[in-house]
This record gives C-alpha cells, sequence and structure tokens, in this order.
C-alpha cells in the first residue's frame, strides 16, 4: 500500500520508471538518442520543451534516477543567483564526497533572465552539474543563445486522448497509490470526456478525476456518473498561452487557413482562440490586417466587412459579437485572394527607407506665393480631369530617380482582374 494516500494523486501516480512513462514516444523508444542516453546512463545537458502535463518533471527524475545522479529541483519562479549558487555548492560537496554526477533541473527556466542564465553556464561547462530546463516557452525566443549551444531541445508533446486514456485506466487498477483499493468505476463514454478534458494534460486529468471521487464519495458512491462528470468538467477552457508559443502558433494558423481559403478550417481556429479566452479586440484587429494582406483589391468588401465586424464585436460585446467575426472570417476565407497591395506596400516602404530624402518634382508642388511661381512650382503640372479618359498619359509623379518604378501588380483572381486591365490600357497611353 502506498505510505501516503493523503498526497494529490498526481502526486502519488507519478512514474517511477520508463515503462510506467506515458506518452512522448517520438522520444522515448528504443533507437532514439533519449531513450539510449537515458538507459546507459550518458547524461548530457538538456532542455525540455512542451505545453503543462506532458511529463517534463517526472522525466528529469526519471534520468536522473536511471543515471544513479542526484536530482536537484529549483524553480525559476522562485529562484535567483543565490539559489543557483547554493545548487552549484551542494552539487560540488556531493561530487566530492559522494562522487555522484548531479542533475540541476530548472522548472519554468523561460522565467530567469539573461544574468540568471549566464550563471549556469560555467558550471555546465566544467561537469559540476547537468542542466536540465523545462519550459513552456520556445526556447529559441526564451533562452539565451549561450545555454541554448550547452544543451539539446527535445520537445514534449501535449498527451493524445489515447494517452490520457492509459492514464485512467492505470489510476484505476492501481491499488498501492491510485484507486484501486476503492475500485472507481466509470463507463468508457465518461473516460472518454475525461480525457477531452483535460487537453493533453495529465496532471490536469488526474486533478479531475480526483475531484471526482471526492464528489463522488460525498454522496456514498465509488461511480462516476454522467451528472458527476458534468459538474466537474463544466466550465473548462482550452489549452491557450496568452501571449505565449501556443497563443502564436493559434493565430498564425487562423491567418494561415483563411489564406489559404478554408472556411472551415478559418472558423475552427477562430473558436479555438474564443474558448481560449482570447482578446477579442485583438482578434478582430488581426482579421482586418488579413483582409488587407491577403485579399486587398481582389475584393475590397472584405476589408469593410472586417471593420463593421469589429464594430459590431465592441457594440454588442459577448457572445452576440463573436458571430459577427464570425461572418467576417469565412467570407474572407471564401473570397479572392491577392496580396498585391501587401507586397507594393512593402517595396515602396523599403524605397521610402533607403532611398533618402528624394525631392518632390517642381511640377508637383502647390504655388502658394509669389517666390515658389518664381521658381517654377507647379509648372507645366498636367490637370488629369482636362485631359482624354480623365488621365495626363506619359506624366510622371515619382521623384526623378525612381521614374518608371512599378510596385504593385494586380492578380487574375476577383476585382484586380478588372484592375489590370485598366493599368495595362493606361500603360499602353503612356507609350502614346
Amino acid at each position: 500500500m502506498f505510505d501516503d494516500l493523503t498526497k494529490p494523486l498526481a502526486d502519488r501516480m507519478r512514474p517511477q520508471s520508463l515503462d510506467d512513462y506515458v506518452g512522448q514516444k517520438h522520444i522515448l523508444k528504443p533507437g532514439k538518442p533519449l531513450y539510449e542516453a537515458v538507459v546507459s546512463g550518458r547524461l548530457h545537458s538538456m532542455i525540455f520543451w512542451g505545453p503543462p502535463g506532458t511529463g517534463k518533471t517526472t522525466l528529469a527524475r526519471l534520468i536522473a534516477l536511471h543515471s544513479d545522479a542526484e536530482f536537484m529541483p529549483i524553480s525559476a519562479v522562485l529562484s535567483g543567483v543565490k539559489e543557483i549558487r547554493a545548487a552549484v555548492s551542494a552539487a560540488k560537496k556531493i561530487q566530492l564526497e559522494q562522487h555522484k554526477r548531479t542533475i540541476l533541473f530548472v522548472d519554468e527556466v523561460h522565467r530567469f533572465n539573461k544574468a540568471q542564465q549566464d550563471a549556469f553556464l560555467p558550471h555546465v561547462e566544467d561537469g559540476t552539474v547537468y542542466f536540465v530546463g523545462a519550459t513552456t516557452e520556445n526556447p529559441s525566443f526564451a533562452l539565451n543563445n549561450a545555454l541554448l549551444s550547452r544543451a539539446r531541445v527535445y520537445v514534449l508533446n501535449a498527451l493524445t486522448s489515447d494517452d490520457l486514456r492509459d492514464v485512467i485506466e492505470k489510476t484505476l487498477n492501481d491499488k498501492s497509490k491510485g484507486l484501486g483499493h476503492l475500485p472507481i468505476e466509470m463507463t468508457d463514454a465518461i473516460k472518454q470526456q475525461f480525457a477531452e478534458a483535460a487537453d493533453g494534460d495529465a496532471r490536469r486529468l488526474l486533478n479531475l478525476l480526483e475531484i471526482a471521487v471526492e464528489l463522488a464519495a460525498a454522496k456514498d458512491s465509488h461511480t462516476i456518473t454522467e451528472q458527476c462528470a458534468k459538474e466537474v468538467l463544466s466550465g473548462g477552457v482550452r489549452r491557450f498561452d496568452n501571449q505565449g508559443e501556443e497563443f502564436y502558433n493559434q493565430i498564425s494558423a487562423l491567418h494561415k487557413s483563411v489564406r489559404g481559403s478554408s472556411p472551415d478550417a478559418s472558423l475552427y481556429w477562430l473558436c479555438r482562440m474564443m474558448d481560449g479566452g482570447c482578446d477579442l479586440s485583438y482578434l478582430a484587429r488581426r482579421i482586418v490586417r488579413i483582409a488587407s494582406e491577403d485579399i486587398g483589391n481582389a475584393d475590397p468588401r472584405a476589408l469593410q466587412m472586417a471593420i463593421n465586424a469589429w464594430e459590431a464585436q465592441e457594440r454588442l460585446g459577448s457572445p452576440e459579437g463573436e458571430l459577427a467575426l464570425a461572418q467576417a472570417v469565412v467570407y474572407m476565407a471564401c473570397a479572392p485572394k491577392s496580396n498585391a497591395v501587401y507586397k507594393a506596400y512593402n517595396a515602396a516602404m523599403s524605397d521610402a527607407r533607403q532611398s533618402g530624402s528624394l525631392g518632390v518634382p517642381v511640377h508637383l508642388r502647390n504655388a502658394p506665393t509669389k517666390l515658389m511661381k518664381a521658381l517654377d512650382y507647379g509648372k507645366e503640372y498636367r490637370y488629369a480631369h482636362n485631359e482624354p479618359e480623365a488621365y495626363a498619359a506619359g506624366e510622371n509623379y515619382f521623384p526623378e530617380e525612381l521614374t518608371g518604378t512599378r510596385y504593385y501588380h494586380p492578380v487574375d483572381r476577383g476585382l484586380e482582374i478588372k484592375i489590370k486591365e485598366k493599368l495595362k490600357h493606361l500603360e499602353a497611353l503612356d507609350k502614346g
């Protein structure tokens, strides 16, 4: 029997061997570098990057166990350089007195600033500690290059529904540290509900399961019913790390789904972000941006619809306003696409920044004073409305150094087909 059933279920069910570890088969199966390093005891510094509840801390503990190394955890949330120095000092003592290696495990390592991260480097270099960091943020952005160059990054994925079902089964059948001593009864359908509600997070799953068991026990029952499950699982939100890696992944997926003309996928990612609690004003701004960047003049109505949806969302609030955003996204996904304006804008901005302060041609300048008129400001300017087809054929509106530059190249989709035809006609007029 487990010696302390008063501990949280998630803590009790923490795997004690690789055989008990669930998920991450892409890095933890025979032949994979990490698996071979663990079973052979060949240590190296590493970074575990993945969402919450995927087993980062547990894996670090198992590596220490298999390697007969001291496991020394610190948290970047609660620690600073002082705690790092103390840990290194303890590691040196262990090395000297016990001849054991030390794994210095740093949870939430992305919360350390540059100076704190740099404090690890000399001790990793001289072998005092093997550094293992855990982070939910992209190491490329969250960690120093110097630290990254000394550690191998392993990506841990969110657990699948099948993985989480395995966790449930192991917990229900484990009589020493799980729930097998009760026992608990759950239908397969309810197990699936819990697996889906956990959203890839084993710790969340076990916490939900523990609450359900306590709720059932309060009713003198060992059966988790539909009603019990509904009470426990109601109000949960999906994983959505606001302003973190997952946040940018999802907004990227929304943008690319609209660009790829997939109304269904566009709507799905929009709803994922809404369900996760994303700021609706932020979503509205991004939708407006997409309208200009990826649809542009192929269908100018898309921009107006995006702005109208933003206004409707602000006026109506939630939940009524979300439907207007959904309408705009679906329309934009179905609209003809053009990035011609976006490309033209970037090219023009590049010239504006790199070409210096080129002067406005004299004939385009206003001449409100006698001095300006004496300097020929506005002289020989051709008023387009007085020309055939209201077009001054052959006129130049650029600084002399950029005469003839072309930025905007309409595509053969939507309204830009007609725009392209018109520009070709005007070009023919220029050539006479």
